[in-house]
């Protein structure tokens, strides 16, 4: 069974955006997480509206409580989370 949503921590390169790729060519919406924007925005582009592209980092709990408060609707219910950010 595909999870609905699916929260990828470090998506923008390597493990991470493999998992992306995964999640979303099997139906998944994903948010796809990590410091470098340019990189997720690009990958976002390649895959089209089910990946949202989303600056966090981490290492900062007020970030990632602020990045959660305030995903859109469509992503908010987030089923799996795959915790790939290296730092």
């Amino acid at each position: 069974m595909i999870p609905n949503i699916v929260l990828v921590t470090g998506a923008s390169a390597g493990f991470g955006e493999a998992i992306v790729r995964k999640f979303a060519a099997a139906g998944a919406r994903v948010v796809a997480t990590a410091r470098r924007l340019e990189r997720l925005e690009k990958l976002a582009g390649e895959l089209g509206e089910r990946v949202l592209p989303v600056a966090l980092d981490v290492r900062s709990r007020a970030d990632v409580e602020r990045t959660l408060a305030t995903l859109p609707r469509d992503f908010v219910d987030v089923d799996l989370l795959v915790n790939n950010a290296g730092l």
